[in-house]
């Protein structure tokens, strides 16, 4: 008797934690409207408190990722979040803040990841 009431204990914990997998081309449905874009701004764009203002404006959007300093005296960001919020940091880096000059913005549109929980200032 105890065999079998042991058996039904293991069988029913398995059954309990067995978990079934879905392949969707949607990783979470939360997701959806979501996009990524990283970003390349050129021009006066360094010593000019760009970073820190571009942080402000993402936090104030909800939206997430990275921006740093590039060798070069550019801007790189890595921006993620609902479209028409990415959208709206996009559309504020192409002017940036006061004392910034942007000539150029490259735009590389991509798939949301989900891989960033804030939006932080790079420093490598």
């Amino acid at each position: 008797m105890t065999d079998r009431l042991t058996e039904y204990i293991i069988n029913s914990t398995l059954q309990k934690n067995t978990v079934n997998f879905r392949r969707s081309n949607i990783s979470n449905p939360n997701d959806e409207g979501k996009t990524s874009v990283r970003l390349l701004v050129r021009g006066k764009v360094q010593g000019v408190y760009f970073r820190f203002n571009m942080q402000e404006v993402a936090k104030k959007n909800h939206v997430v990722g990275w921006v740093r300093n590039l060798p070069d005296g550019n801007v790189e960001s890595f921006i993620e979040g609902k479209e028409e919020d990415v959208n709206l940091v996009v559309e504020w880096s192409k002017v940036g803040p006061e004392n910034a000059r942007v000539d150029d913005v490259k735009m590389d549109y991509g798939q949301y990841t989900g891989n960033y929980n804030d939006f932080i200032i790079r420093h490598d």
